[in-house]
Order: structure tokens, then sequence, then C-alpha cells
């Protein structure tokens, strides 16, 4: 084997079975590797997409994906999806191409500080010596990427490494993951912190959201009285009939502090206290109330299955059914698009066990509340706030689960941002269906700008927000790019478009006229 076969090898050893990429002149070796019938190669025509999918796929299937970069400039086009990925605790090996190590020297136009680029965004960085140790570089690559949470693990490859004689390569242990038991005494504090009755309010975060864990949030919320909720946005909530409840706190401040006003305390899971997501003038960072006390469950690492079943066992007393969300209908809307009709059809529209990627920003902010009671659902959201995540997270999520619709719901301005992932999706035939809100602006500039102090905006400001001259044509835009495009403007053609496009095999692009 030369290094770059090591390589593919070793990640399939490993267990990564996707590569998402966007090679060039210094990756032909490992373009040639992913030859290797167990790994699947997507290419993606920019690289914020790569990386936006694979951070799709570790949201669904809790393992990471690997990605193929370009060398500096290519990582540089990723890094705001890895900050998305990273904020969100998903894992992804990310494949650097680099220069031929004798080629360094003489400052090629392509040639950058790669390590400097990425180390901001990773939690674990190598660049490979000789082609011998690829194999034990991948694998630690692997390793730290698969920890819990998901890491951010960058290994460049310059060319010789990649072409060169790698020999035999040494056999490699897939790393085990096992979360960290939280403390005995933390879980005995929040026991009696609960036993006191007080008005008590629960947030959830990293992997607490779905499966087991869930449960058990809804066995302590039946035990206890406390309230349940989550974070703004977060990285995977499982939602619908059937399932714990959980409130979403909301995102403008003057909202959130009335929120949590009540709680006397506040305990966390796998996530940290509520902050704002900006500073603004004469408005408090912190959230909470000052009179409230937060007391930590689980942290970050941990196991919140674990630190729940400790947490119930702390409690006594006899077991208690969780309330369990039923389900909400409102029926099928008629007339104007605006936020209720749109979460109204969203709710009537989606179907059992269908992926709902979030990035509607303005539109949709609202749909959390009208969605709790539609058939049961992932939802995914933006924990970096780096906009341009919705298109490509959908894309990895489609390929980690091709037997579920994904519904991916994205303002017109953050789809300019990453809109090649619908190419990728035609040529994947991904089962994806993309809702654009087109309302032709950066609307939530304009509301941040009126909570800036600043009003509405002059006609300066406004050519900065207005993204309406020339206007774009989201259908022509899809259907050049191989997927079925049409635009609605009734409450009730949005829902049958959506109906029909659970039927249809690939994608769908709807643009929903506003």
């Amino acid at each position: 084997m030369n290094g770059a076969e090591s390589l593919v090898n070793t990640l399939a050893d490993q267990g990564v079975e996707v590569c998402f990429a966007n090679p060039g002149t210094s990756e032909m070796h490992f373009l040639a590797a992913l030859e290797n019938p167990r790994m699947k190669s997507v290419l993606c025509l920019f690289e914020g997409v790569a990386t936006g999918a694979a951070d799709g796929w570790y949201r669904m299937r809790d393992k990471p994906a690997s990605t193929l970069l370009h060398l500096g400039p290519g990582l540089a086009n990723g890094l705001a999806n890895i900050h998305n990925a990273k904020r969100a605790g998903s894992g992804m090996v990310n494949i650097i191409g680099e220069h031929a190590s004798a080629h360094l020297k003489y400052d090629a136009p392509l040639t950058s500080d790669i390590e400097g680029l990425a180390r901001p965004l990773s939690h674990w960085i190598r660049r490979a010596d000789n082609s011998a140790s690829i194999a034990l570089d991948t694998a630690a690559a692997v390793a730290k990427a698969g920890e819990h949470p998901g890491q951010i693990a960058t290994l460049i490859l310059p060319g010789d490494t990649s072409w060169g004689d790698a020999g035999e390569p040494p056999k490699t242990v897939r790393a085990t993951v096992t979360p960290k038991a939280p403390d005995q005494a933390r879980v005995e504090h929040v026991a009696k912190v609960l036993g006191a009755e007080e008005p008590t309010l629960i947030i959830f975060g990293g992997k607490s959201m779905r499966g087991r864990a869930l449960e058990l949030a809804g066995q302590v919320a039946a035990r206890t009285g406390a309230r349940l909720a989550t974070q703004f946005f977060s990285c995977r909530i499982e939602r619908g009939v059937g399932r714990t409840p959980l409130e979403r706190i909301p995102y403008a401040v003057p909202q959130a502090v009335a929120f949590l006003k009540g709680f006397k305390n506040i305990v966390t899971v796998e996530t940290g206290e509520p902050i704002a997501f900006f500073s603004y003038p004469d408005k408090p960072s912190l959230l909470k109330s000052p009179e409230s006390t937060v007391h930590s469950l689980v942290t970050t690492g941990e196991d919140s299955v674990l630190g729940l079943e400790m947490l119930l066992d702390a409690l006594g007393g006899p077991k208690v059914a969780a309330r369990l969300q039923q389900r909400v209908d409102d029926g099928v809307p008629t007339g104007r698009l605006e936020p209720t009709s749109i979460a109204h059809a969203l709710a009537s529209a989606m179907p059992e066990h269908c992926i709902l990627v979030d990035e509607s920003l303005t539109t949709g902010r609202e749909s959390m509340g009208l969605t709790a009671g539609a058939l049961p659902h992932d939802t995914i959201q933006n924990m970096g706030g780096s906009i341009g995540y919705g298109t490509p997270v959908a894309t990895g999520a489609a390929l980690a689960c091709p037997d579920r619709r994904v519904f991916c719901m994205v303002g017109d301005g953050s789809a300019m941002y990453t809109i090649q992932s619908l190419w990728t999706q035609a040529r994947e035939s991904l089962n994806v269906t993309t809702i654009i809100f087109a309302n032709h602006s950066y609307q939530i500039l304009k509301t941040e700008f009126a909570n800036m102090g600043f009003g509405a905006p002059g006609p300066q400001a406004l050519a900065m927000i207005d993204i309406d001259k020339p206007r774009i044509d989201w259908v022509a835009m899809g259907t050049s790019m191989g997927v079925p495009s049409h635009r609605v403007t009734a409450a009730e053609d949005f829902h049958k478009s959506m109906v029909n496009s659970v039927r249809e095999q690939g994608p769908v692009l709807i643009e929903v006229a506003l």
C-alpha cells in the first residue's frame, strides 16, 4: 500500500463509512485510494458543504465521517461548518492535503499555515511525518473524533507521505467510547434541590434529549414536578407523539428573561446556564433571575443516562409514569403563508420518523412550539450560529438515514451560503425536501437592527440587508441543479407540496413565497 491507501483502509477499519470530498491536485492519491469498496465517497461542490454534511452524518449516526479538503484554502472554506459541528459536539475527521514536504520551501501559491488555520476549531491536529506512520495517525484521529462528545480531528497529509510506500500497515484496534460517570455527591445534591419542591427548571443538551435519557427525564419531571426545557438551539431532539416534551427557552432576551424569572433553581444536563446569543445595550447576558441558583447534574462528556438513573435512585419513592406528548393536529391550514400557518402545515405534513433540519431563523422561530404534537420526529438545529449549515447538514443526515425523509427549513439569505448542497442531493438521490422561505431579505438582521436600538434601517443600511435586487429565482436555481422545484403562495398548497414530496424518491425544493 501507499500512504493514501493505508489511510483509507484504516478509516474503514475504524468504522468510518463515508468521505465528503472536495479534492485538488495534492489529494489525487487519496482520490485513487477511495476506490476502496468499504468507503463511500461523496463529491461536494464547496468545502462548507462537505464539513456540514459530515456534521449531519454524525448527528444521526453518532459516529464520525471524514472529509477531504484541498490544502489551507480548502480548509478555510469549510471552517464555518466545522465551527458549527464543534459547537454541536459532532465528531469528524478532516483530511487536509498538503504540498509534498520538499516542495514547501518554494512557497508555491497554495502554501499556507494549515495548522494555524485548523487550530482554533480542532481538538486534535497532526501532520503525517511519513507513509509508514499514517495508519497509526489515522486510527488516533478517528479515536479522538469518536470521543463523547464528538471532537474535531485534523490530519494533514503531505503529498510525499500520500504516494510513498507505507509497507505493511500495522494492525489498529477500534477505539471504544465510554462516557464518564457523574459525581455521586453532585447527583445527591440535585436530588435534595428537587426534593425541596421549589420551582425548578431542568435544561437538557448534548445527547440527553433523545432515547433512554429522554424517557428518564420524563420520569424525573413526573416524580418532582420540575419543568423540562432545552436551550433555544439544540444539536438533536427526539420530539412528537409518545415522547417526553421539552419546552424551548426563547431566543429574544426579554422573552427569555420572562420565561426563566419564576425558577428558584436551574439544573443543567450536558449544557450550561442560559445566556443571550448576543450582547445588547442595556440587556443582560445571563438570562436567569439573579435569585436563581444553577446546579449541574451531568456535565459535558458525562453519561446523561447514568446520571438520570442515579438521580431517580437518589430521589427514592415509587416509580411514576412520565407525561408523554399527545397528538395535536390543527388540520390543514388555508390562505396566507405566515409563521403560524406554516407551522400548522408542517405539523400536519411531517411523516413519522422524519428528520427536521431547522435554519429558518425568522419564519420558523415559532415552529417548535406548534409542531410539538406532530408525529415522532427528530429536530436538528444550528448550535454554532454560523449561517449556511442547513442544507449541508440535511445532506449528511439523509445519507446517514436513507430510509427517512429529511425536511430542511431554511431562509433564502441562509440558503445562498451553501446552495451547492442541492447538486449533491440530486447526484446521490437523497430524500431531502428543502423548504426555502423567500422573503428576499436578511429579515433576521432587520430585527437585530431594531434590537440594537437603531429603529428602522435607512436606505444605506437597508441596501445591506435586502437581497431583492436582483431577485433570486429559487425554482430555476433548484431545477438547474437537478432538483424538482416549485413555488407555493398559499398554506394549503404548501401542505400539499410537502405531502407529495414524501411520496417521491430523491430531493425536492419548495419555495415558500412570503
